[in-house]
């Protein structure tokens, strides 16, 4: 039997070369690829959330692994419905969330795995959602560098894109490359497993499974025929000339200047450079010249067209009609707009993107820096938004949720929501325009540590202000420090973050780090022995949320396997069926540990 590695390196070398794969599968029969998948997905926030059953990450074992391929090998593995639950939206609409069973989250993994690795080289450069080594930072730092000299922009908004994938149109996408019936079948059976409401099944006729693993990498290889088309169709329709001509009332200027610096009359001709300055080089309604740009993130896309707006019309009812011809969705007509780059902005992954354009910004040559480049902006209602959340009747106001937290936990919770912000809107020439959000946030935080502490908010800025070294020099923070005996003290900040433009800051999404192909976690379940009594019966794998679970007030001693864990910083421990048991009952441990029981001060 192969390794996982071995596996997806093969069917990763049939996708480069475009070759069809009929194989995929008897790859569901590797044991490897599932300890690699469980290793991926272990730590997920959902991994304990119970989807229909009880069934979760906690207690997971190696015969689960054995169960569900024995299952496949005849083809008698059958998807639970997913459990439905609804999250709130930012427009304060609700969102629908299926919840799979762990066995379902698993194999999910596993089909994900294989087709990403068959799909993903053939992928299109222009899409960025759902993909390793990419995200929003990667699609929004390609507009930033490569769409300079766009006049329109075109926003592309599908209606319930991931509800209305079509079944019948996905399968015949994936029946082009997949020539396997036993793989596309079990695809088939789980786009029709349906969810439950209220312990009710409903069935489900479009859309791939909501919350489901192997959602995403089923929606792109969907969304891939919208990128083939705009690159097959439309781009090359509307991208013709090397460079456009020059503007003539812009050349006659330059002559002018170019003759009387040869006469010598060199002030009369600087008089004339800021009229040159505030002219376009190029013609820009030069016919020989069209320039169409195109880029994806999940189901959001933006084009850049540099032309005649009744071109851009022309662009977006095609797209229009591709969408709804081929892959059966309707693009939104409210939110699907065509911008002016140079006097309006387009919305693009929660940013605004405009065209800039000055006369007077110039680089070292004197050169104009800034004309007709991307510039991406932090919108303003994105501020406003967030800064009303700490907010009551138009000023600074403490948040009564964060009352019943400790000072360590209020702080950590404001700088991190802060600094995730900022992070996220890095690439925006006007990042400073969170300082308002950053003074509105302070004021906030003060107020709702003086109303935790029955002080007054002069008194908690006298009381933890401080100053720190950072990359950027002395800052000024707020620093809560929290005691624990016998042990170094927690420390959190809030300040420090600057807010510095970074044109080459990345937010990707991230892998659990391997090792030797296999995760910390995999490496431990397969040595097969209770890390608490060494026992190698029934060995199976204890989780939980968060290490801050461990402690439990009103507990003068830990048990062994609390220790264990909060020495190791593990979320996860090793332990055979007995002392599984033990743990979640509560009671101390039947077989002798390898750790004893030590009192909190003695760790």
């Amino acid at each position: 039997m192969r390794n996982a590695a071995t596996v997806l390196g093969i069917i990763r070398d049939r996708g480069t070369r475009g070759l069809p794969v009929n194989d995929l599968y008897r790859q569901l029969w590797n044991p490897d690829l599932y300890l690699m998948a469980y290793g991926r997905i272990a730590k997920n926030d959902g991994a304990l959330t119970p989807g229909a059953t009880r069934e979760t990450a906690d207690g997971m074992k190696l015969e689960d692994i054995s169960a569900i391929i024995e299952a496949l090998r005849f083809e008698r593995y059958w998807w639970t419905p997913a459990r439905r639950v609804y999250i709130p939206k930012a427009n304060g609409k609700r969102r629908p969330l299926g919840l799979p069973t762990w066995s379902d989250k698993v194999l999910q993994e596993v089909m994900r795995l294989l087709l990403e690795a068959y799909y993903e080289p053939q992928f299109s450069d222009r899409s960025h959602g759902f993909r390793p080594n990419r995200g929003c930072h990667t699609a929004l730092t390609e507009v930033n560098r490569t769409w300079t000299g766009t006049t329109w922009f075109i926003e592309g908004d599908i209606s319930g894109c991931f509800d209305n994938i079509d079944h019948s149109v996905l399968l015949g996408i994936l029946r082009e490359k997949i020539q396997d019936n036993r793989f596309l079948r079990l695809i088939s059976q789980l786009l029709r497993a349906g969810y439950l409401e209220d312990w009710k099944r409903h069935a489900t006729y479009s859309g791939t499974p909501q919350g489901g693993v192997v959602s995403p990498i089923l929606a792109n290889i969907y969304m891939d025929r919208l990128d083939r088309f705009v690159e097959g169709v439309l781009l090359p329709a509307h991208n013709r000339g090397e460079r456009r001509r020059q503007n003539p009332e812009y050349r006659g200027i330059l002559r002018q200047i170019i003759g009387l610096r040869t006469t010598g009359r060199e002030r009369e001709a600087a008089s004339l450079r800021p009229l040159l300055r505030s002219l376009p080089s190029g013609d820009t309604h030069d016919p020989e010249y069209r320039r169409l740009r195109y880029i994806r993130y999940a189901d959001d896309f933006l084009l850049g067209f540099a032309g005649p707006r009744n071109e851009a019309e022309e662009i977006k009812n095609r797209i229009g009609e591709f969408l709804r011809d081929s892959l059966k969705l309707e693009l939104s007509e409210s939110k699907t707009l065509i911008t002016h780059g140079r006097t309006e902005a387009a919305r693009f992954l929660g940013y605004e993107v405009a065209v800039q354009g000055s006369a007077t910004k110039l680089d070292a040559q004197g050169h104009r820096s800034v004309n007709g480049v991307i510039g991406l902006r932090v919108p303003q209602d994105v501020v406003r938004a967030k800064s009303a959340k700490y907010m009551a009747n138009g000023k600074p106001w403490h948040r009564a949720e964060r009352l019943h937290d400790s000072p360590y936990s209020i702080v950590h919770h404001y700088q991190a929501e802060f600094r995730g912000l900022a992070n996220y809107y890095r690439l925006a020439v006007n990042l400073d325009s969170l300082s308002y959000l950053r003074w509105v946030m302070e004021l906030s935080l003060a107020k709702t540590l003086a109303a935790k502490l029955r002080i007054s908010a002069p008194q908690v800025f006298r009381r933890y202000k401080t100053t720190i070294l950072t990359e950027r020099g002395p800052r000024k923070v707020l620093m809560v420090k929290e005691e624990r005996p016998g042990r170094k003290p927690l420390v959190t900040y809030w300040g420090g973050v600057s807010l510095a433009r970074d044109k080459t800051a990345a937010l990707i999404d991230q892998h659990p780090s391997i090792i030797n192909g296999r995760t910390e976690l995999v490496q431990r379940l397969l040595a097969d022995t209770c890390e608490l009594c060494g026992s190698t019966v029934k060995v199976q794998v204890h989780h939980i949320r968060a290490m801050k679970d461990l402690r439990k007030k009103g507990r003068a001693e830990r048990p062994a396997w609390v220790v264990m864990m909060a020495q190791r910083r593990r979320k996860t421990l090793v332990v055979c069926a007995p002392c599984h048991a033990d743990i979640h009952a509560g009671r101390p441990l039947q077989q002798s540990a390898n750790v004893e029981s030590v009192p909190d001060s003695e760790e």
